[in-house]
């Protein structure tokens, strides 16, 4: 396989789960400012910081200061064509992945994804207003899961399919630390005397439904949400399809099936290390951050050696 396609293929695929994922983030952050008390007061800032996209946010907003609005940050994160993360910035890079491969994969793919990317650019505007957000948001989501489900049932399991299985796996672990750090980031505490037991259980149970993670919380774990046990489920969980631990464990399965590259493996194993090394009850004590910047620092390194094993040649 030409290593230009399978790096289409790769990204093509990182694209659709980071529009999807975004789409999940900006989501859970404004179900939670309405499930939030009144006297807890939301910041949509820290949304930026987590993402990694401070400075882009601040070349298209230098008037915006250090406390970003929500209309701002929701119009970069979905519709800005300068932001790099935005969902019509991952939906447009998907869409031009696709149409230097179209011939490896099934036709129907490219009408969805064209069509998502052309609805939205159509549509987006709706979604900064908080009436009509979550029916896009979810309308968004729902498209990208079609495009996913037509790959895994119509692809045939061949080179070209491996590289498609390791784009979604390394961008879902990427993301599922993103939204651990989003959902706790949100909250500011109004006064030192407050309890903040009963929202941080709100936080976490918003963080696991934007994952889809809920139900199959409370069906495995069969205990109240906590800090600690939400996030041994999504870091550590081996079978659950959006936890870090099962995405690295699924891009190790792949690798028997590619060119045997002895760094990939190494990057791979170090970054599994860390994960399932996490002390998830200090985590909880202390927050998640800095944990979270050492998996995805983990998982820059490994996209690094993958694209210099398979996509540089």
């Amino acid at each position: 396989m030409l290593s230009r396609v399978a790096d289409n293929l790769y990204w093509f695929t990182r694209y659709l789960r980071r529009a999807e994922n975004t789409a999940r983030l900006v989501n859970v952050n404004s179900q939670l400012q309405l499930d939030l008390p009144r006297n807890v007061r939301f910041a949509w800032q820290p949304l930026l910081d987590t993402l990694g996209v401070q400075d882009a946010f601040r070349s298209l907003h230098p008037d915006s200061g250090g406390d970003a609005g929500e209309t701002e940050v929701v119009r970069f994160l979905l519709l800005e064509p300068g932001s790099p993360c935005s969902l019509l910035s991952s939906l447009q890079a998907a869409r031009e992945a696709l149409r230097s491969i179209r011939d490896t994969l099934p036709a129907e793919s490219w009408e969805r994804v064209n069509g998502l990317y052309l609805w939205l650019a159509d549509n987006g505007e709706r979604a900064l207003g908080r009436r009509y957000r979550q029916e896009l948001l979810s309308r968004v989501v729902d498209g990208c899961l079609v495009v996913s489900g037509m790959l895994t049932a119509n692809v045939s399991r061949d080179t070209g399919f491996q590289f498609l299985r390791l784009g979604t796996a390394l961008e879902q672990a990427d993301m599922t630390t993103r939204i651990i750090d989003a959902g706790g980031s949100g909250l500011i505490r109004p006064r030192v005397s407050d309890d903040l037991a009963a929202f941080r259980a709100v936080q976490w149970i918003s963080v696991l439904r934007s994952l889809e993670a809920y139900q199959m919380y409370r069906r495995q774990v069969r205990q109240r949400v906590t800090p600690a046990l939400a996030l041994r489920f999504l870091l550590q969980d081996a079978e659950f399809p959006r936890s870090v631990t099962y995405c690295l464990d699924r891009a190790e399965s792949t690798l028997p099936r590619l060119p045997g590259r002895k760094a990939v493996s190494r990057a791979l194993t170090q970054v599994q290390s860390i994960v399932r090394g996490a002390d998830t009850v200090a985590l909880a004590e202390h927050g998640p951050k800095v944990m979270m910047d050492r998996i995805q620092i983990g998982l820059v390194a490994l996209h690094d050696t993958l694209a210099e094993a398979y996509f540089r040649n």
